[in-house]
């Protein structure tokens, strides 16, 4: 199930990408709510905030190498049962994989969400850098919140103060 949640959030990502790419000129600078949403469709090179802007290559490998690593910690979430952790890494993994499909076909990420939060101008994001965004929340509560596994377990080379080997 979860795998079907990570192709949806991609398809998802790349349909309203598209919708929005394939007119420009209507979604330059859309207004939604006045002085608060905008549908404004740039081209983003670098990364969050376009900070690396140009760095095509090293952005697509970091994001490769990220996606990897979070499948094999997401099989691990799923086989202890943890579910909060796993639907975080999906999250996390529909997000990345979004952006890194729009790096390497076009060499860029496709953003068009615009927010002006209190008068600042928020930068212009996606449906992948939401799902990125909820997915480090929620990985972030479930570190703080979920229970070890482990933590109730008795370490047998563990001698309890009660029961020393003194007999006292």
């Amino acid at each position: 199930m979860i795998w079907i949640l990570i192709i949806v959030l991609v398809v998802a990502d790349q349909v309203t990408k598209a919708l929005i790419a394939a007119s420009p000129e209507q979604f330059g600078n859309l207004e939604v709510i006045h002085d608060f949403f905008y549908i404004t469709y740039v081209k983003n090179t670098g990364a969050a905030w376009s900070m690396l802007a140009g760095q095509r290559v090293f952005l697509s490998l970091l994001a490769a190498v990220a996606i990897l690593v979070m499948i094999f910690y997401l099989n691990k979430m799923l086989k202890e049962d943890n579910k909060l952790s796993a639907v975080a890494l999906a999250l996390m993994i529909a997000g990345a994989a979004g952006n890194l499909i729009d790096r390497l076909m076009f060499g860029y990420v496709r953003d068009f969400l615009n927010f002006y939060i209190f008068g600042y101008d928020f930068p212009v994001f996606n449906v992948a850098d939401i799902c990125l965004t909820v997915g480090v929340c929620l990985l972030i509560i479930s570190t703080i919140f979920e229970k070890d596994p482990d933590a109730d377990a008795v370490d047998p080379d563990v001698i309890e103060p009660e029961k020393d080997r003194t007999g006292v």
